[in-house]
């Protein structure tokens, strides 16, 4: 077993990652545990989803929104004593398209900030670029985005799982996180 201090959890859409990165989590020895939510309740079914995820968290979570200044909040946020998981990327990324901010820079910020990190952290990301071609220049352009996101991430991060049907793959290292250590 190795110490993992940041693991990058991937998977479609309902594959089961942010359970899995909430059991994770759990499991971990910190004291705290901090949620950093990239979702905005933009409309009544994403307000709907919102309050399901945290109900399911349930008792023990500090929940922080940071819609777009995720690098900021994770440095604030990751200090001894604490875990933080991170859900979900893909929204994150959405946020930034939508308010025209520089995609490159502000991943390259999160994927630097990862290392220097005082916790450990947990992030959940969508892996997009299993299906089809996207009809529209903006899906191709985001499906692109957040396959080098993934990318960066999965290089800055100590493991990386993949989720495929609730079924856990772990990618990164070649041994599993012994994740008690988190």
């Amino acid at each position: 077993m190795i110490k993992a201090r940041s693991v990058l959890v991937l998977g479609g859409a309902r594959s089961g990652k942010s359970a899995y990165a909430q059991k994770l989590a759990e499991a971990a020895e910190s004291a705290e545990r901090i949620f950093i939510a990239t979702a905005e309740a933009d409309d009544e079914e994403m307000a709907a989803r919102i309050a399901r995820h945290r109900a399911e968290r349930g008792a023990g979570w500090t929940t922080i929104e940071a819609p777009l200044k995720l690098a900021e909040t994770l440095n604030a946020e990751a200090r001894p004593g604490r875990i933080t998981l991170v859900d979900c990327l893909t929204l994150w990324l959405s946020n930034l398209m939508q308010a025209g901010r520089d995609i490159e820079a502000e991943v390259g910020r999160l994927a630097n900030a990862i290392g220097a990190l005082e916790s450990p952290a947990i992030f959940v990301s969508n892996e997009v670029g299993l299906g089809i071609v996207p009809e529209t220049k903006l899906g191709r352009a985001f499906r692109d985005a957040q396959g080098r996101l993934n990318r960066d991430l999965a290089a800055a991060c100590d493991a990386v799982v993949f989720l495929a049907a609730g079924l856990p793959i772990l990618m990164k290292p070649k041994n599993p996180p012994d994740l008690r250590l988190l």
